[in-house]
């Protein structure tokens, strides 16, 4: 008799719990907009980030609740941010693209190395010996881990082991910064032209025994750029972008290329005052 009395207390406990749940599903749950999966279908999947948000599902939702606009997504194209727009009622909204920029023009055919690197072929783990390779602390090691971690073959190595960024199909998804040992990569908009293509700290013609493009602080680029645009900090140029002019100005006087404009159809463009880069092959390393 106790055997059933329990089993019986049992049983409804387990009813009561039961409709417990039911009525809190029914109270609780929360149903989701359908547009949320007819906007997701429409972004590009990529997943960047680019847009301030961590994957396509999460900025669509942002989208339908009416926190962002289309235009926040650089990586779809004019066609699909407008169709995005029509099918919400929403602005297009918009968004500069944003790029990632490499501080450093210290190819092979430039830059000397004071040592040959054997080991992992990582930049991280060539950072590991004594800061890799290169006499100039500061280069790019030229080993790719940047490529490596770009899933949208926007990075590539050029003839003299130097990053090249495709605007075109660079996300601003901030992976090939992290990447980078030397925090030589950082994301910039696309309209930033003016830019100082070195990140060496000391001052003096000396470092060119090192690096043929480095910058030597000689502050030319800041006592020509327009309002004071650009002002130096630790031997180094610093462009003030909150008030950026786009301007060639500051290239002109430049006796290394350090600072460069980077033109859309021409690439990096250095001033008439920059010895010209003939040297194809590799520099020969230091003497131990």
């Amino acid at each position: 008799m106790l055997i059933l009395t329990a089993l019986g207390a049992l049983g409804g406990l387990t009813v009561v719990l039961a409709l417990l749940l039911i009525i809190a599903n029914r109270k609780l749950q929360v149903v989701e907009d359908p547009r949320i999966d007819i906007v997701e279908d429409m972004l590009p999947h990529a997943n960047c980030g680019a847009c301030g948000y961590p994957g396509c599902r999460p900025f669509a939702e942002a989208l339908v609740h009416g926190d962002a606009l289309p235009g926040k997504c650089t990586v779809s194209s004019d066609e699909g941010r407008q169709n995005i727009a029509s099918f919400l009622g929403v602005d297009v909204g918009a968004q500069e693209k944003m790029v990632a920029r490499l501080a450093c023009g210290g190819g092979i055919n430039v830059a000397r190395n004071r040592a040959r690197y054997q080991g992992l072929q990582s930049c991280e783990a060539a950072s590991l010996v004594s800061g890799g390779g290169k006499e100039c602390f500061w280069g790019c090691l030229g080993l790719g881990d940047c490529v490596d971690a770009c899933d949208f073959d926007a990075i590539h190595l050029d003839a003299f082991h130097l990053p090249r960024v495709s605007e075109d199909k660079c996300t601003a998804c901030g992976d090939c910064v992290v990447a980078c040992p030397k925090d030589l990569l950082s994301l910039h908009p696309v309209s930033h032209r003016l830019w100082i293509n070195c990140k060496n700290l000391e001052a003096g013609d000396e470092i060119l025994e090192e690096c043929r493009v480095a910058c030597t602080a000689c502050s030319r680029c800041a006592m020509d750029a327009p309002d004071n645009l650009i002002t130096m900090k630790e031997n180094l140029p610093v462009i003030d972008y909150s008030r950026y002019i786009d301007t060639t100005k500051p290239i002109e006087r430049c006796p290394t290329g350090a600072i460069v404009y980077l033109d859309p159809k021409k690439g990096k463009v250095s001033g008439p005052k920059a010895k010209p880069v003939i040297r194809k092959g590799a520099r020969t390393e230091a003497p131990t």
